[in-house]
């Protein structure tokens, strides 16, 4: 077993091979957009708590949804059945939309949850994301229900990967739905993936699986060898299309 690999900012992060049996790989650091990019590219990702050193991670196995192999359960694509019939009509009361409340996202996605007190997604990461998504690489995808923001998630985008990082819901499904947004679009662009870190029940139930981290990486690697979707701002049509913003309801 490798020691835990201490890291300063011009330290290059270990490669992920070298985690602890939990995942853990390294700590320390500043949470720059350069040290995300570099993280992301190796197939490692921060967390930690607030107060504490960054802690950097590449867990083995790894939970990866094959968006071709997203669960849909027969209520849920009864009702994107229902969205995508008006999703277009003005007044529309559901409409999924890409990167036109981002900073919501993480907010509700930081609050606490179920009872369980304080979160990871700290001012700092909060910052740092929030930086690194006006560079073009980290989104939202939000589902809005009568004009009010009901659910969503963010994540990150490098090539032909998309790194799932977090989802809230206020809603029924509202998550859901905005995640099967969210892979209409990858597949439409080329993108067969999605980072979910860690294993859960809920993911397991949505189709996600835990994969090897060298099948991971391999992915991973082969992914970055292509340009990333064009993402913009906007409506997302259940075709994975993007629409305009001017499409969107009031």
């Amino acid at each position: 077993m490798y020691p835990l690999a201490w890291i300063d900012d011009t330290t290059p992060l270990p490669h992920p091979d070298c985690a602890l049996s939990d995942g853990l790989l390294a700590a320390g650091g500043r949470l720059t957009v350069e040290r995300l990019q570099e993280a992301y590219s190796k197939g490692i990702f921060p967390w930690y708590n607030a107060g504490d050193p960054i802690l950097w991670w590449s867990p083995q196995p790894r939970m990866v949804l094959h968006c071709n192999e997203l669960r849909i359960s027969h209520s849920l694509g009864k009702r994107l059945r229902q969205i995508a019939r008006s999703e277009t009509t003005p007044g529309a009361s559901v409409q999924v939309r890409l990167n036109t409340a981002f900073e919501q996202v993480m907010r509700q996605c930081a609050a606490p949850r179920n009872g369980m007190e304080g979160t990871w997604i700290s001012p700092d990461i909060q910052a740092a994301y929030g930086l690194w998504h006006r560079q073009g690489q980290v989104h939202s995808i939000e589902t809005w229900i009568d004009g009010r923001l009901a659910g969503g998630l963010y994540g990150v985008s490098l090539g032909r990967f998309f790194f799932g990082e977090s989802m809230f819901s206020r809603a029924n499904d509202a998550s859901k739905i905005a995640l099967s947004y969210l892979v209409a679009y990858l597949l439409r662009h080329g993108v067969a993936h999605i980072d979910c870190q860690q294993q859960t029940a809920h993911l397991a139930r949505m189709g996600a699986r835990p994969i090897d981290r060298h099948d991971f990486l391999d992915l991973l690697a082969q992914a970055l060898e292509h340009p990333s979707p064009p993402w913009g701002r906007g409506q997302l049509l259940h075709t994975g299309d993007l629409a305009s913003a001017d499409a969107m309801t009031p």
